[in-house]
């Protein structure tokens, strides 16, 4: 049997389908003001009791925000960073402090700036996620975009490499509880599990060691201009916890959105405070605070999301009631508006 071929606009034409045809059942809805108009009241009722319901959650938690950027002694060690002798030397400090009120639950202790701009392109593509990641071959040639801090003085490599690790926030906290006894007693505060879980295990991993230490395995780099620990002795106190998958470098290289903002430092079980103040905000007309906080199953104390249902619902009961007045005075009968 021969083919049939079509030719001409025929060859064109969609198959006589209800699909290709656009014959296929459809609803069309017709939006009236018995339909529109409940809609608009029930989605502000709904978005103003999740505002309420929210903003109730976030003043249950508990929080204490100090300011030790000049406090106490603290002034003293920006003073002394300005003497180029002293800069690489650690700085203590004493802040005095009292809660109003004792903290339930799990407190959580952050540290915060302000006005460190951690969203800069720039600053944010300045960092080799190869390297990071555990791979030697990056470990000692590091990428473009960490210039210029991807290699020292003498050409040696940098690790970790990139603006971002180099500012890494390096003041560390140490907190004491003085009761009404006048005894002292030193706060255990919880230095790991703060960081995601696919941070730790999945994004941030040290060189595949072998037969090697630490050190052995990092020889040949070093590190960044700033810091005055090397990357594999940030925590002398636990070997486990050096390297890329150091929790304090991990959090620290998760940028933050906003020019304000605070990181997790650790847990604490339960008010005087030395602190080594080492990070200098001075030159940008920065601050530095800590914070103590419990949490919900929100999180924080962070108003924003609160304040948005609110606002949101606001606004919509608003356009709802501009929207019933308009219906009721002319479009009521719908004479009104043949026109």
């Amino acid at each position: 049997m021969g083919k049939v071929t079509k030719s001409g606009p025929l060859a064109r034409r969609p198959d006589n389908s209800a699909f290709k045809q656009q014959r296929l059942p459809a609803w069309s809805p017709m939006l009236t003001a018995n339909t529109v108009l409940p809609f608009f009241y029930i989605m502000a009722v709904v978005c103003m009791l999740l505002g309420v319901w929210l903003l109730l959650t976030v003043q249950s938690t508990q929080e204490m925000k100090m300011d030790y950027t000049d406090a106490g002694t603290c002034d003293k060690c920006f003073e002394k960073r300005k003497n180029a002798s002293y800069a690489a030397e650690p700085c203590s400090c004493t802040v005095y402090f009292t809660l109003e009120s004792a903290f339930k639950g799990n407190v959580f202790f952050y540290y915060g700036l302000k006005n460190f701009h951690q969203n800069l392109r720039r600053y944010m593509d300045s960092r080799d996620d190869g390297q990071m990641v555990g791979r030697k071959t990056r470990l000692k040639n590091p990428s473009s975009y960490c210039k210029p801090f991807d290699k020292n003085e003498h050409g040696l490599p940098i690790a970790p490499c990139g603006a971002v690790a180099n500012s890494m926030f390096n003041d560390s906290f140490s907190l004491f509880y003085h009761n009404s006894s006048g005894i002292t007693h030193k706060v255990n505060l919880l230095r790991q599990g703060i960081t995601w879980y696919t941070d730790k295990n999945v994004k941030y991993r040290n060189p595949k060691m072998g037969n090697l230490t630490l050190p052995e395995v990092f020889e040949g780099t070093v590190k960044p201009l700033y810091w005055q620990k090397n990357v594999y002795d940030l925590d002398p106190l636990d070997p486990t916890n050096n390297g890329f998958i150091n929790d304090d470098l991990i959090v620290w290289m998760r940028e933050a959105a906003f020019p304000n903002f605070k990181k997790l430092y650790g847990v604490l079980n339960r008010h005087s405070a030395p602190f080594d103040a080492d990070f200098p905000v001075q030159y940008f007309r920065g601050r530095k605070e800590v914070v103590l906080t419990t949490l919900t199953w929100f999180g924080g104390q962070n108003h924003f999301l609160p304040i948005a249902y609110l606002v949101t619902s606001s606004l919509i009961l608003l356009l709802a009631v501009v929207q019933t007045v308009v219906w009721w005075k002319f479009g009521k009968d719908g004479k009104n508006m043949e026109e």
